[in-house]
C-alpha cells in the first residue's frame, strides 16, 4: 500500500503554485509510475560548480558526424544490452540489401526523403516519419535527397504503448499507420537481372548473401507483421490545461527496458497561471534519458539546435534551465519536435569525442547566465 506523507512547506497539487522561494523536484521509481517523492528545495540541484568521474550531462551535435562510405553510413554511439542509439545518412540509393537479424529498427527520418524497399513492398518516405522494420526483414533506402536518420535498433520487438482509458485512439489512430503494398514484379529493379548482395546482420558482425535475382520478388502478403510508417503530423498529443503531464504521457513505442516519445507543438497548461510550463525537475533514478531534437524551438532550454542529441544517465539531476522558467510565464505554446528515448539499463558511450559539446554540464549554472 502506498501511503503518501506530507512534511514541511509543500504544494498540495504536484506541479502547480509551488511555493516561493522553491523548487520542486520529483525523485520517481519505474519511470513516472512507481512510489514517488517531491522534494521543495531552496537551491536549484543543477546549479553544481563542478562534476568529477564518468557519469556526467552530455550533449552530441550530431552535424558535425563524419561518415566514411566506404565502411558505413551509421555510427552507433549509445547502447546497452537493449537497444543502440545511431545516427545514419544516406546520400545515395544503396547498392546493396539489408536485413538485421539482431533486432527491430526504428528509423526517424530527421532530414530528406525518399524510398524504403522491403519484403513488404516499397514506401515512400518524408522528413518525420518513423519507419519501423521488424527483425529480419530485407530492405534497403533508395534516397531522393540527402537523408539523415535517427537510428533505433531494439534487440526486443518494438511494439504500441497501451493508451488504457484513454482508447484505441488516443495519440494516433491505428488506421493513420502505413504499410507496404507490393509492387507485383512491374519495378524495373526488381525485373533486372544481375547479381544482388543481401548483407545480413547477426550478433554484430555481417555475412553477405548472394542471388542472381532480386530479394525482393514478393508479389503479395498478409498477416500482423509489418515495416510500418507513421509520420509525426498524425500523432495528436494528450493535453492538460491545468497540468504538466509526464513524459510518458507521449509513448509512441515500447519494447523491453525501453521506450520511445515524440514531444510535439501543443497548448502549454493556460488554465492556471500557477501550473508548471516546463519539464519539472527530476531525478534518473531508474532510466537514462536520451532527448534528439528535430525540429523546433526548444524553450526549456538554450543552446541546443536541431540535429544535437542530449543525454542525462542515471543519478544525475535533470530539469530546466531557470531563465526557462521565468520565460514560460508568457508562453502559450511549445513549438518543438523531439524524440526522446528513455532506457531502463546504463547506456554506454562510444567513440562520440569529434561531436560531444564540450562542458554541456555547466550550462546551467547560474553564474554563467543561464
Amino acid at each position: 500500500m502506498s501511503i503518501p506523507y506530507v512534511k514541511g512547506i509543500v504544494a498540495k497539487q504536484a506541479h502547480v503554485a509551488i511555493p516561493d522561494g522553491t523548487i520542486e523536484e520529483e525523485i520517481g521509481r519505474n519511470g513516472f509510475f512507481g512510489r514517488y517523492a517531491h522534494i521543495y528545495r531552496t537551491h536549484s540541484p543543477l546549479n553544481w560548480t563542478r562534476i568529477e568521474g564518468p557519469r556526467k550531462p552530455q550533449a552530441f551535435d550530431l552535424r558535425k558526424m563524419k561518415f566514411h562510405a566506404e565502411t558505413s553510413t551509421r555510427h552507433t554511439f549509445l547502447s546497452n544490452e537493449d537497444v543502440a542509439i545511431s545516427f545514419a545518412r544516406v546520400e545515395k540509393p544503396m547498392d546493396y540489401f539489408y536485413r538485421n537479424a539482431d533486432g527491430d529498427e526504428v528509423l526517424f527520418v530527421h532530414q530528406g526523403g525518399g524510398r524504403l524497399e522491403s519484403d513488404y513492398g516499397p514506401l515512400n518516405y518524408n522528413k518525420g516519419d518513423y519507419l519501423v522494420i521488424p527483425r529480419g526483414t530485407v530492405y534497403r533506402l533508395a534516397p531522393t535527397d540527402a537523408s539523415s536518420f535517427l537510428v533505433v535498433e531494439s534487440f526486443s520487438e518494438v511494439n504500441f504503448p497501451d493508451r488504457g482509458m484513454l482508447g484505441q485512439h488516443a495519440l494516433f489512430d491505428p488506421a493513420m499507420i502505413r504499410v507496404p503494398t507490393p509492387e507485383f514484379g512491374n519495378n524495373s529493379t526488381i525485373s533486372e537481372r544481375r547479381e544482388y548482395e543481401v548483407r545480413v546482420k547477426h550478433r554484430g558482425q555481417f555475412t553477405k548473401i548472394f542471388y542472381p535475382f532480386c530479394p525482393l520478388d514478393a508479389v503479395g502478403w498478409k498477416g500482423t507483421l509489418s515495416v510500418m510508417q507513421l509520420n509525426v503530423t498524425d500523432i495528436r498529443p494528450v493535453l492538460s490545461d491545468r497540468y504538466h503531464l509526464p513524459p510518458s504521457a507521449h509513448s509512441t513505442f515500447v519494447a523491453n527496458n525501453f521506450v520511445i516519445c515524440t514531444f510535439l507543438p501543443r497548448p502549454l497548461e493556460n488554465g492556471d497561471d500557477k501550473a508548471l510550463k516546463v519539464p519539472f525537475y527530476h531525478s534518473n533514478i531508474d532510466f537514462d534519458e536520451v532527448i534528439f531534437y528535430h525540429e523546433g524551438e526548444f524553450f526549456s532550454r538554450s543552446g541546443i539546435d536541431e540535429g544535437m542529441i542530449t543525454y542525462h544517465p542515471q543519478g544525475i539531476h535533470h530539469g530546466p534551465h531557470r531563465k526557462a522558467i521565468e520565460r514560460s510565464a508568457d508562453k502559450k505554446r511549445t513549438n518543438e519536435i523531439a524524440v526522446m528515448i528513455d532506457t531502463k539499463n546504463p547506456l554506454n558511450v562510444h567513440d562520440a569525442h569529434e561531436i560531444e559539446i564540450r562542458d554541456y554540464w555547466k550550462s546551467w549554472q547560474e553564474r554563467e547566465g543561464n
